[in-house]
C-alpha cells in the first residue's frame, strides 16, 4: 500500500458541515429581531393602548359618503391617478432600460459606463417616492407634475436594477454565438441579450405599473395629485366618510389595474413560447448547429 492510499484510507470523511457557524448566524438573526421589537415598541400593548381611537376611526367610516358630488370628484382623482402612473412609467422606461442594459454584466460595456450607469440607478431608486416628490412640489409647485417626476425618478432605478438583472440571467449560448460571428457589443446586446429577456421585462414593467398606482397615492399626501390629495385633505379635515369612499376607490382601482396587468401579462409569457424567447431565428438556428 502507497503512502497516498494510506492517507485516503486514514483521512477521516467529512460527516457533514460545520453546525457552529450556522447556530452562530441564527442566534446573531434571533438577536437583531428581538432587539428591533423592544426598539420600536410593537405588540399587543401598543394596540390595546390605540384601541379608542381605532374605534372612533372605524365607526366613522360607515355608512361611506356616496354623493353625487363627491362621486364626480373621486372619479376625476382616479383618472389623474392613472394619469400619473401611466406618465411615470413611460418616464421611467425610458430612463431605467438604457441604464439596464449598460448595467448588465453579459452586454460587456466599458467599465466606466456601465459603473456610472450602477451609481445613477442606486441613487434613483434609493430615495423614496415620497423624497422625491417633496422637492419637486418645491420646485415646480402642487399637482400631478411633481407626482410624475417624483415616481417617474424611483421607478427608473428599479427597473434598471431589476431589468439587468434578467437581461444577466438569459441564455449565454446565443450571445457566445453572436460574438464569435463578430458582432458589436452593441449588436450582440440589442439582438442576442434583450430578445431573450423581453417578455419578463415587459412583465417587469406592468408590474411597475401598480406599484406606480400604489405610489401615486402615497405621494398625494404631499400635494402630488391624484387620490392620495383627495385622502390627505379628508383625513385632515376628519371627514370619514368621505374617506371611506375615497379608500374604496383606490381598492377598486388597485384590482382593475391588477386584471389589467394580469391579462397583458399572460398575453407577452404565450408569445415568448411561440417565438422561442424573442430570439431571431437565424441565432436561433446558429447556436443550434453542431460546431
Amino acid at each position: 500500500m502507497t503512502l497516498q492510499q494510506e492517507r485516503v484510507r486514514t483521512t477521516p470523511t467529512p460527516i457533514g458541515p460545520r453546525r457552529g457557524p450556522r447556530v452562530v448566524v441564527a442566534l446573531l438573526a434571533l438577536g437583531v429581531i428581538g432587539w428591533s421589537v423592544v426598539g420600536t415598541g410593537i405588540g399587543l400593548g401598543s394596540l390595546i393602548e390605540g384601541r379608542e381611537g381605532a374605534v372612533q376611526i372605524i365607526s366613522g367610516l360607515f355608512p361611506p359618503d356616496l354623493d353625487a358630488d363627491l362621486l364626480g370628484r373621486v372619479v376625476t382623482a382616479a383618472v389623474e391617478t392613472v394619469q400619473i402612473s401611466v406618465a411615470a412609467l413611460v418616464i421611467g422606461v425610458l430612463i431605467g432600460l438604457p441604464l439596464a442594459v449598460l448595467m448588465a454584466g453579459n452586454v460587456q460595456a466599458p467599465r466606466w459606463l456601465s459603473a456610472g450607469a450602477r451609481t445613477v440607478a442606486t441613487t434613483l431608486r434609493s430615495v423614496h417616492e415620497l423624497l422625491w416628490a417633496l422637492l419637486f412640489v418645491a420646485t415646480v409647485g402642487l399637482g400631478p407634475a411633481a407626482g410624475v417626476y417624483a415616481i417617474a425618478l424611483h421607478s427608473a432605478g428599479v427597473l434598471a436594477k431589476l431589468c439587468s438583472e434578467q437581461l444577466e440571467a438569459v441564455d449565454p449560448g446565443p450571445v457566445e454565438a453572436m460574438r464569435l460571428t463578430g458582432g458589436s457589443r452593441t449588436t450582440t446586446a440589442l439582438l442576442g441579450i434583450v430578445p431573450q429577456a423581453r417578455a419578463v421585462i415587459a412583465s417587469q414593467i406592468l408590474y411597475q405599473w401598480e406599484c406606480n398606482i400604489r405610489s401615486s397615492v402615497v405621494i398625494g399626501f404631499v400635494g402630488a395629485g391624484g387620490i392620495g390629495q383627495a385622502l390627505g385633505i379628508a383625513l385632515h379635515l376628519f371627514r370619514y366618510q368621505e374617506l371611506a369612499t375615497l379608500m374604496a376607490s383606490v381598492v377598486i382601482l388597485v384590482i382593475a389595474v391588477d386584471r389589467i396587468s394580469k391579462i397583458f401579462r399572460g398575453r407577452l409569457g404565450a408569445a415568448s413560447e411561440r417565438t422561442g424567447g424573442g430570439l431571431p431565428s437565424a441565432i436561433r438556428s446558429l447556436w443550434r448547429s453542431p460546431r
